[in-house]
């Protein structure tokens, strides 16, 4: 186990001074297969040729980056805000209404694109300036669209949640659905601390006028197709009509279309960005993959963490006290790194304990995608905090911290759920595969 901790801290080391984390693994891993087999060169040269082949030809690749580009197009339709519009028509008038849309319209955003930065980024500009006209405290303001915009790692399509599939080696249907009902459930949360918010500071929530029934009917119509694709995607794959590489591009498929009639045709710019941006994203997300396995593949031959393991089941904790070190775990890692980077450094070595201790692998993504839900709005990296700061440039980064607490403590709630009632996740995953 030395070997792999010399290799963590090595790594960590290159981070920290601005090495990307894919050539940071891919660097480790080569030099600790170099050393763990007496500086053959041939042979950890021939893994540096064969590994990215084998990573990348995977079948299930290819949803990765179909998905992304569903999302692309999704932000390119400008659907935000249409959906941003109906929420505020049906909920505008309750208390804290505004704030309870911007969570609606992210949760809704989110199942159409899946991604985290791009629902916060695109709800932001559109909600964050109608909200502080309408008497709304920046703070709450902004943290609400920081808060939504982290539902896209857990509602489907989530290209986190497919690539802790692949690394945890799961189904990746099974994940997607186990992530539904959380992530629903995580926005209803989100919502009942609003309305708490609203109670306990009314002058920070006011309330906006009502909007006619004909209003209300009218812009609700602009969102019926990305609902309509947002459901055929999670229902094709819960029927088994699609697997989920299928459905992914059923996803983008429906996405451009959808673009296509919103535009009255397809804008030459508006295609080459989602494609350059597809492209971009899914090449970062594939070097990651190629440098964990060979970074994995010299901590295999270490024996790292199959000696951590037994190191770990030797202390003899309580399952859920492990499950407690594990959450606070990734709290901390969260403040150094990104989601994918933390997905494939340590998924290959906490999730076989976690089994061995007798949690289900799918309810250990779900639980593992909410604790990333928190990395992304906790300091002092909170990638989403710092995107909504890019949208309201005014606002001092320690004001939309300083908002996130609530919604923080809503995800903890969601965990302790989770918890105690596994089946909230795994419900709809048994009930499609049994």
């Amino acid at each position: 186990m030395t070997e792999m901790t010399i290799a963590f801290v090595a790594m960590l080391g290159l981070m920290g001074i601005g090495m990307p984390v894919a050539f940071a693994m891919t660097l480790v891993g080569f030099l600790g297969i170099l050393m763990f087999y007496n500086w053959n060169w041939g042979a950890a040269i021939a893994l540096l040729g064969i590994e990215p082949f084998t990573q990348s030809s995977n079948y299930l690749f290819v949803a990765i980056p179909l998905f992304i580009l569903m999302g692309h197009f999704t932000y390119a339709s400008g659907i935000s805000t249409e959906l941003f519009a109906a929420a505020r028509a049906w909920v505008g008038h309750w208390r804290g209404g505004l704030v309870i849309a911007t969570i609606g319209a992210s949760g809704g955003f989110s199942a159409a694109s899946g991604s985290s930065l791009a629902t916060a980024g695109s709800l932001g500009t559109i909600t964050i300036g109608e909200m502080r006209r309408s008497g709304i405290h920046p703070r709450i303001a902004t943290a609400a669209v920081a808060a939504g915009g982290t539902l896209g790692i857990l509602i489907p399509p989530s290209i986190s949640m497919v690539l802790y599939g692949m690394i945890a080696d799961q189904s990746i249907g099974r994940l997607l659905l186990a992530g539904l009902l959380p992530g629903v459930l995580l926005m209803f949360l989100y919502m009942a601390a609003v309305i708490v918010m609203s109670y306990l500071r009314p002058a920070d929530l006011p309330r906006a006028a009502p909007t006619p029934l004909a209003e209300r009917m009218q812009v609700t119509k602009g969102i019926t197709g990305i609902l309509l694709l947002a459901l055929l995607v999670i229902g094709g794959i819960y029927g088994g009509v699609f697997t989920p590489t299928e459905a992914a591009g059923v996803g983008a498929i429906g996405a451009f279309l959808i673009v296509i009639y919103r535009d009255r045709g397809i804008r030459l710019p508006v295609l080459r960005r989602s494609l350059h941006s597809t492209a971009t994203t899914t090449v970062m997300i594939f070097m990651i993959l190629i440098g964990s396995h060979i970074l994995n593949v010299f901590l295999a031959a270490t024996r790292g963490p199959a000696e951590l393991s037994a190191w770990v089941e030797s202390l003899q904790l309580s399952p859920y006290l492990f499950l407690l070190i594990i959450v606070v775990m990734y709290l901390i890692l969260g403040m150094f790194l990104d989601a994918l980077a933390m997905i494939v450094l340590t998924i290959p070595l906490v999730q076989p304990i976690m089994v061995g201790m007798g949690f289900d692998a799918i309810w250990f993504g779900v639980i593992i995608m909410i604790v990333m839900e928190m990395a992304l709005i906790t300091p002092p990296v909170g990638m989403c905090v710092y995107v909504v700061k890019g949208v309201a440039v005014d606002v001092p980064i320690h004001v939309i911290f300083s908002g996130i607490w609530p919604f923080l403590a809503a995800m903890i709630g969601l965990v302790v759920l989770l918890t105690i009632f596994p089946q909230i996740a795994l419900f709809l995953p048994n009930m499609m595969f049994n």
